[in-house]
């Protein structure tokens, strides 16, 4: 079920907001400062292109000083606004019942989008 599921995000807007994430990680990869930001925001991509069937996943040394300083860089700078993005598209979808399913996936991306250092979908 989660094939079909993830066939029919990807038709229907998953491959776009994607390809967005890796633009902009591609963006950000340009600079120095932004290599780290970069890097997160393809991971963002990459995991926005397939969420049916994956949960969040905090790695084991997700609360150490460099993860923790580099979220919160994350959060100010880009994260919230992401995240208001997913939380958006989820209540547009969440109007009917046909797209449920897939607001349920929006919701699932908003803790990534907001923190990504130390977490990833599995």
């Amino acid at each position: 079920m989660s094939l079909l599921g993830n066939i029919i995000w990807l038709v229907f807007g998953g491959f776009f907001a994607a390809l967005g994430y890796i633009l902009g990680g591609l963006a950000l990869c340009l600079t120095i400062i932004g290599l780290p930001f970069g890097i997160q925001s393809i991971k963002l991509g990459f995991s926005s292109m397939a969420p049916f069937g994956k949960n969040l996943v905090s790695d084991r040394d997700s609360s150490d000083l460099f993860h923790v300083i580099f979220n919160l860089i994350w959060l100010v700078l880009f994260g919230w606004e992401i995240a208001m993005l997913h939380l958006g598209s989820a209540a547009i979808l969440a109007i009917t019942v046909v797209g449920i399913p897939f607001a349920l996936q929006h919701i699932k991306l908003i803790p990534l989008a907001l923190l990504p250092f130390g977490q990833h979908l599995r």
